[in-house]
């Protein structure tokens, strides 16, 4: 009496890892690129939220865009006088940090100092490791463009404002 054969032989087992080793290698670049795409979108979103707080902050100081810790900070003693402490502020403090990367880009803020206050800002987002974190680099500032350039240096500005050869997002 003979028992039957379980399990699977050598070849069934190598023709399966070959399947597996040949859908690796389609997905793989495909989620790469998706995950650039995300960090880039993701950027582009947090950029638009700075010129929304600096927006939001020009008109509650007089006429003056903030540095980016009065952003987080407006009732700190250099920002907006007599605001509240209570009051809500016009940033997170994850979006103000410029010390490490956020979603695969490094982040700067520059600003135009004038006696009384800052007449113009630029945030910059550079990828942190190029072609692979992102692409592109971005900047947004004080017109609310949002610029990029696509080999992922920064975006070239003058006294805080976007160049005027700046590549726009539509």
């Amino acid at each position: 009496m003979t028992r039957g054969q379980r399990g699977f032989t050598l070849i069934e087992l190598l023709i399966v890892v070959a399947i597996i080793g040949i859908i690796a290698a389609v997905a793989i670049p495909s989620l790469l690129r998706a995950r650039v795409s995300a960090n880039e979108s993701a950027t582009i979103g947090d950029i638009r939220t700075v010129i929304s707080a600096e927006a939001a902050y020009h008109s509650a100081n007089g006429g003056y865009y903030g540095t980016i810790t009065c952003l987080t900070a407006p009732s700190a003693a250099v920002c907006i006088p007599s605001y509240p402490a209570t009051a809500p502020t016009f940033l997170d403090s994850q979006l103000a940090t410029t010390s490490m990367p956020k979603s695969g880009y490094e982040r700067s803020f520059e600003e135009n100092v004038i006696p009384g206050g800052i007449s113009c800002y630029a945030y910059h987002a550079t990828p942190a490791t190029p072609n692979q974190t992102g692409v592109r680099g971005f900047a947004g500032d004080c017109s609310g463009r949002i610029c990029y350039t696509p080999n992922g240096a920064a975006v070239p500005t003058v006294l805080a404002t976007l160049g005027p050869g700046c590549a726009a997002l539509q």
